[in-house]
């Protein structure tokens, strides 16, 4: 029997762990099922990662970087508005993604350093975000669009909540967005609760 090619680009890599952490979660997923799916053998992973953590935990940090770059041309667009729009679309784009940075809470810590420090650095992540999303809010409360009485980090678990709602009856994403939208800006009922 031939050994199996163990030519793999980083890109496929990122990709195949993408799929799998999507299919199986963060307990699920392990280094057999990632050879299996880029069709080679485990030797070949071990040969540039130590386990699995430290793996994931590269591979969301790679995947916050883009996002946190995509999230910084929100201060582009004056008007709220126009960034809740913006912020909107980022985040659909992204909406994988918010699935698998969620997991980050089960990797617990670490014995190996480079685990240990990739946490550190998406939480350093992290609070970049929440720094450009609190303009945001700060800036929909000045326009008087926000309730001032709103804490930020309810405003922005609404956004995120509402954008993780699964698009069941496949509306298309541009209609989908705005209905997220007008559900975020006018609630759900068609009249006002007592």
């Amino acid at each position: 029997m031939m050994a199996r090619e163990s030519k793999f680009t980083k890109s496929d890599l990122y990709q195949a762990t993408h799929h799998l952490l999507l299919q199986h979660g963060y307990a699920g997923f392990h280094f057999g099922l990632l050879a299996e799916k880029l069709n080679i053998t485990r030797a070949a992973l071990y040969k540039y990662f130590n386990n699995k953590d430290e793996l994931i935990t590269e591979y969301m940090a790679y995947e916050m970087e883009r996002f946190l770059e995509e999230l910084e041309k929100i201060g582009e667009y004056s008007r709220f508005e126009d960034q809740l729009d913006f912020l909107l679309r980022v985040i659909l784009k992204y909406s994988d993604i918010h699935q698998i940075l969620s997991m980050a809470f089960q990797i617990p810590k670490s014995k190996h350093a480079k685990v240990n420090q990739t946490l550190q650095q998406l939480e350093h992540q992290h609070e970049k975000m929440y720094a450009l999303l609190n303009g945001f809010i700060h800036l929909g409360k000045k326009e008087k669009m926000l309730k001032p009485e709103l804490p930020e980090h309810l405003l922005l678990g609404f956004i995120f909540n509402a954008v993780n709602i699964p698009n069941r009856s496949h509306v298309p994403e541009e209609e989908w967005k705005n209905l997220i939208k007008e559900f975020l800006c006018y609630g759900m009922f068609g009249k006002r609760c007592n």
